[in-house]
């Protein structure tokens, strides 16, 4: 089997907030999408998103990654990707190199499964057929308070057991307001529900210790990425001070600053993008080692492609629901009492629309 073509398209999707009929932000979410194609008839699919003013940059670096496949094995993912690595090694190891790297990977992990008649999630590791997930992107911070105590009751009835807001608020804010924020959301839900909240990197450590200390009564599933990504040992010192659980990694690309993190004891929960992974082949690799630390580990956008990683692994926890790429498919997982069931169709069981995803 060999790959013998690839066709690459930049999509901008709406920047709405579907779960819980919240406001719509200007601009949009700019994905680039992939197929991969082969000798016999199997197609790959994969995707990136970057956001902002680089996704020319990334388009182009998808592009020539897709370009360097032609006529390889599409089963040999480890050489393939190894073979782009070298092609590329003066611009990595981050940034638009690993975000285009991923979307080849996805792509060879979805022929690979096809291939195997089997889905992505079983090729994986096949650990569970459905696993929790938290609605995520309703409760932002730029909503209106009154807004998200009735959003927050919103997500419950629809089946939500989990979700997640947002702290370090804008403009002119303080503990106290950070506090109320959480107070109010909670008595919204109750505490049957687990509530998550990401701080984005906005706080020193000295506030995500103050803070912290103030919300930690208001029971939370965990606080999220608190201060600068890789100040490893200044998280260190928050999960140390903190009742509260300490989440991080999305911010995190490839590998190695995942073991020093690890190293470091920053975090209590493993959060893994598996576009600033590297793809599916490197996010397995990373889940590989929380596991040796005995962490749980939960992951950050594409759900689609999440549900079946998370699902695969022993100290899978949750998928973060946040459904900004759901567009481009016809068909994605949806929730149901807080848990989404992994597809079984082979390999990652999706296919683009193509009244949205408009290949040349």
């Amino acid at each position: 089997m060999k790959i013998t073509h690839a066709s690459t398209v930049l999509v901008a999707l709406p920047h709405d907030e579907p779960l819980a009929d919240g406001p719509t932000t200007p601009g949009s979410k700019n994905f680039i999408a992939l197929k991969l194609g082969t000798d016999q008839g199997i197609e790959g699919l994969g995707f990136t998103f970057f956001g902002g003013a680089l996704d020319s940059a990334l388009f182009a670096a998808v592009e020539s990654f897709a370009a360097l496949t032609i006529g390889e094995d599409p089963r040999r993912i480890e050489f393939i990707i190894g073979k782009l690595r070298t092609a590329a090694a003066p611009s990595g190891p981050g940034g638009i190199m690993t975000l285009a790297l991923s979307a080849i990977d996805i792509a060879l992990w979805d022929i690979k499964g096809k291939v195997h008649n089997q889905p992505v999630a079983n090729l994986a590791g096949g650990h569970r057929s459905r696993i929790n997930t938290y609605a995520s992107g309703a409760l932002m911070r730029n909503f209106p308070l009154a807004h998200l105590e009735k959003a927050a009751a919103l997500l419950k009835t629809r089946g939500f057991k989990q979700m997640k807001t947002q702290l370090a608020l804008p403009g002119d804010t303080n503990p106290v307001k950070e506090v109320e924020h959480i107070r109010v959301i909670r008595e919204a839900i109750g505490y049957e529900v687990d509530l998550m909240c990401d701080i984005n990197q906005r706080w020193d450590v000295r506030q995500a210790i103050s803070i912290g200390k103030q919300v930690d009564p208001y029971r939370l599933f965990w606080l999220e990425d608190v201060t600068t990504a890789d100040d490893y040992d200044g998280i260190a010192r928050v999960a140390d001070a903190l009742d509260t659980p300490i989440a991080g990694g999305e911010y995190l690309y490839g590998i190695a600053p995942f073991r020093q993190m690890l190293e470091a004891r920053s975090v209590d929960i493993v959060m893994i993008d598996v576009l600033r992974a590297g793809g599916i082949t490197q996010w397995l690799k990373i889940a590989g080692m929380a596991e040796a630390f005995n962490l749980p580990v939960v992951s950050h956008l594409a759900p689609e492609i999440h549900v079946h990683l998370v699902s695969a692994i022993p100290n899978g926890l949750t998928v973060e629901y946040m459904p900004w790429s759901s567009r481009l498919f016809r068909d994605v997982p949806q929730p149901k009492d807080g848990q989404l069931t992994v597809p079984q169709r082979p390999g990652l069981g999706l296919e683009f629309d193509p009244k949205v995803v408009k290949f040349k």
